[in-house]
């Protein structure tokens, strides 16, 4: 059956792109410009948006930031040191057009794959840091992201040191098939062995979470943070509200839905992130500032 659709030639853009800038962490996409908020509809200018985390100064909707932004955001200055950076994915299957579209996403973003793994300090504390980028295929997870996340976990085991991963997907790269799919399986065995190991493990929901990514490693940490009006979830609300054949309560698979019920243990907007995360690092350490800072 042949189907045929009309193009929205009046597309409202759902948000801006900051670029893979590693010397320019917070660089904006479209200097000068401004931009309509998809939430509010207010106008924003760039420098705004700069100066407030790029979080809307009237509605505080969150605009979506690539992965060096947010390394930048809770690293402290000079402390990032990348781990694996030349992981790259190749075609195993011979999927059509896979080459292309890798190479396209290496020449948006700047990246090797939709992960960066290393390590970084907050506030003096270190840290294992896995940062997924959305703009890399929807920050798809392949074998490539896979292997970087459990070589981070080994790492963080070895020097006994807390985790952090930022997740942000669309879920499992079907250009992988069945290998994008064991990933799944391979990041929950490598964190269920940071748990044996005593070890501290924070998830950071991004929008948006969702597929193989929310059911596997970024639903395991000890603490789960979201981003406000972070999409999070397994499968779309619009499918899930198609199969069941009936509406969807307000804010489904948000995350104030998900605190809502139980499912993360804090909704935290990014400007706070960073001395949440402290706070959360330092209870670990059974600190003596510990309690002080909370």
């Amino acid at each position: 059956m042949m189907v045929n659709f009309k193009p929205n030639l009046v597309k409202k853009k759902k948000y801006i792109t900051i670029p893979a800038d590693k010397q320019s962490l917070s660089h904006p996409s479209h200097a000068g410009e401004d931009f309509p908020c998809p939430s509010c509809s207010i106008w924003i200018t760039e420098e705004e948006l700069k100066q407030n985390h790029y979080i809307c100064t009237h509605c505080s909707f969150h605009f979506s930031c690539n992965a060096w932004y947010r390394i930048g955001s809770i690293a402290d200055e000079g402390s990032f040191r990348e781990i694996n950076p030349c992981l790259s994915t190749i075609n195993l299957l011979d999927f059509p057009e896979y080459d292309l579209k890798l190479q396209t996403a290496h020449k948006k973003t700047g990246l090797a794959e939709a992960i960066i793994t290393g390590w970084a300090n907050v506030n003096g504390i270190p840290v294992g840091l896995g940062v997924m980028d959305a703009q890399f295929m929807m920050g798809s997870m392949g074998s490539v992201v896979g292997e970087k996340i459990c070589r981070l976990v080994e790492e963080v085991m070895e020097q006994r040191a807390p985790l952090i991963i930022f997740c942000a997907s669309g879920g499992a790269r079907m250009q992988e098939g069945i290998i994008s799919l064991m990933q799944m399986a391979k990041t929950s065995a490598a964190i269920g062995r940071l748990h044996e190991a005593g070890l501290l493990y924070i998830s950071v929901l991004t929008h948006p979470t969702t597929g193989g990514v929310s059911a596997s490693f970024a639903s395991l940490g000890d603490i789960i943070i979201a981003e406000p009006g972070a999409l999070i979830g397994f499968t779309g609300p619009r499918v899930v509200e198609q199969a069941l054949g009936k509406k969807l309560p307000e804010n489904f698979q948000r995350a104030e839905f998900h605190i809502n019920h139980g499912m993360v243990d804090m909704v935290v907007v990014r400007s706070d992130l960073k001395s949440v995360l402290h706070r959360i690092l330092l209870m670990h350490q059974g600190g003596t500032n510990a309690q002080k800072e909370i």
